[in-house]
């Protein structure tokens, strides 16, 4: 890895394998990723209950994990497919793992679609546990969970966003062309030449050519396509071969580091507000929806220098990142104003070092009370 700074920005040379084993198949950053999310997660709930802040028992969280990875996984790859590739539903192959929504190691996951699964496993978690006597333990309402979700899920973005700079993929606009300076923090990505097609790439007819050129010396004999040897060329560069990193700089465009960027906003500015609103016992949702609020801020304007997917078409003006971003931003205001409205009770507040619904929380809801009837 030689990640290099310069006046014409970074040239991305990083594998997206941690351990390549062989062929296609290894441990990924992108599978990585996911598990010390939720890992991080598994730790932070253990600790919010053992504060009293959630009634779900400390010794069931692991059950809890297991229902969340299965929504997260399930929601964000039928998200992926139902929101932005279709097609995926009926591509059919003669090899493993033979179905199109099962090939997983191609991505393809959508963190609207997350939202989702996790929404759908928070309302199973709520009806509670069975305990060894068969009776319903840590029961509490879907809307709590969500909010225990919204605690630890932003950090689990923020991994997937870091996780795809890694992989060089959902790219940022063009800053610079090929061969033109460019901003330091700035980076300039090989795989722009596979992930996009080639009629929508800013380098010129000869550019292409010699990217091709270049890539046709490294194809094998009984290869056909030059892709094939282009990633020949992005494999030796990640080895190290800086002669062919230096004849392949100047051909790649300088775009915007979007993952960095969305690893900020859709991940660390969310953990940030979301605890720091959950300081104090909360209405039950209140969290939820404060974490959608400030996710959609973060997205919509984040698509202005991100291209959208290849070949998924708009809502007008609007990306699709952005159109279900808007549907966010306005369930979560939604949201906001009906729970204070039906007076849902209160419940965390993890810097109050009581359980549940605090004498603070229910001083001020009467106090609301109060208020709402002298109105």
């Amino acid at each position: 890895m030689n990640l290099m700074l310069t006046d014409t920005g970074w040239f991305h040379d990083l594998s997206p394998y941690v351990w390549r084993i062989s062929g296609d198949f290894g441990i990924r950053w992108y599978g990585v990723s996911y598990l010390l999310a939720f890992v991080i997660a598994y730790f932070l709930l253990r600790w919010l209950a053992r504060r009293g802040v959630t009634p779900i028992p400390r010794d069931r969280i692991a059950d809890v994990m297991m229902l969340l990875v299965g929504g997260v996984i399930v929601g964000g790859r039928l998200g992926y497919i139902v929101l932005y590739d279709p097609a995926l539903l009926i591509d059919f192959s003669g090899s493993a793992p033979w179905w199109g929504v099962l090939r997983l190691t191609n991505g393809g996951m959508s963190s609207h679609g997350g939202f989702l699964g996790v929404m759908a496993a928070c309302w199973w978690i709520g009806k509670g546990f069975k305990d060894e006597h068969g009776n319903r333990i840590g029961a509490c309402p879907a809307m709590h969970v969500m909010d225990m979700c919204a605690m630890v899920a932003p950090l689990g973005l923020m991994l997937g966003r870091l996780a795809n700079f890694v992989n060089g993929e959902l790219l940022g606009k063009v800053i610079a062309k090929p061969g033109q300076p460019a901003p330091w923090w700035s980076v300039r990505y090989p795989q722009e030449i596979l992930e996009r097609p080639l009629n929508t790439l800013s380098q010129t007819p000869e550019q292409l050519g010699q990217i091709i050129g270049l890539s046709t010396q490294y194809m094998l004999p009984s290869e056909t396509a030059w892709e094939q040897g282009y990633l020949r060329v992005l494999e030796m560069i990640r080895n190290g071969n800086m002669e062919l990193q230096a004849q392949l700089e100047p051909l790649i465009s300088a775009r915007y580091p979007t993952q960095f960027m969305q690893a900020f906003f859709d991940g660390l500015l969310v953990f940030i507000v979301v605890w720091a609103i959950a300081y104090k016992p909360r209405r039950v949702g209140v969290l939820g929806a404060w974490m959608w609020i400030v996710y959609a801020l973060g997205r919509i304007p984040m698509d202005m220098v991100r291209l959208p997917d290849a070949g998924v078409s708009q809502f007008g003006p609007l990306t699709r990142g952005q159109g279900y971003s808007l549907l966010m931003l306005i369930a979560g205001i939604v949201a906001l104003v009906v729970i204070h409205r039906v007076k849902r009770p209160y419940m965390g507040g993890w810097g109050s070092g009581t359980p549940l619904a605090s004498e603070a929380g229910d001083a001020e809801g009467r106090a609301e009370s109060k208020d709402d009837d002298s109105q």
